[in-house]
């Protein structure tokens, strides 16, 4: 706890000093001060490290329930219930989309992490495709908005492709 404390502490001074980008300050998560372990460059969105999403014995004990509604993404659109551990649902690619959720699990990253209000975005617009994905995912509440309305939220929903439809655009 107390070397959690000194890093974010370092952190912090150095971000008041100018010398570390925004994206790469601390912020809270859901176990407390996380760090940003790197940024993806080619979407300016962090690749944040959240404690407790790793893989390990007893971890996010329970099943995954998640209610994916997605709207104007074209042949993807539809309510699908996704269930992970054990796999199920009507979800069109249950395996895939499960196996996509624990690869991002396995990084240590949250795949329903809003873009974070500082992020500095591509003015581009993916189309009107929006989805909401509801339920609980490794033992904690999810409810997470998603749409494709500049360049860092396509990279979020691309990144959860195929939890979310791919839109191929």
């Amino acid at each position: 706890m107390l070397r959690r404390t000194a890093l974010v502490l370092a952190a912090s001074a150095a971000a008041l000093l100018g010398t570390v980008p925004p994206a790469a300050q601390a912020h809270s998560g859901p176990g407390g001060p996380v760090l940003p372990s790197a940024v993806l460059p080619s979407a300016g969105v962090p690749s944040v490290k959240v404690p407790g999403l790793g893989a390990g014995p007893g971890f996010g004990a329970g099943q995954d329930r998640l209610t994916v509604t997605v709207r104007d993404a074209g042949a993807g659109d539809g309510t699908y219930v996704l269930r992970c551990r054990p796999a199920g649902g009507d979800h069109p690619d249950v395996k895939g989309a499960c196996g996509r959720l624990a690869e991002l699990a396995a990084q240590g990253q949250d795949p329903f992490a809003p873009v974070p209000r500082d992020a500095m975005c591509t003015m581009q617009y993916g189309g009107d495709a929006t989805a909401r994905v509801e339920g609980s995912w490794r033992g904690r509440a999810v409810d997470a908005s998603f749409a494709r309305t500049d360049g860092c939220r396509i990279a979020r929903w691309d990144r959860l492709v195929p939890v979310l439809p791919s839109t191929g655009s």
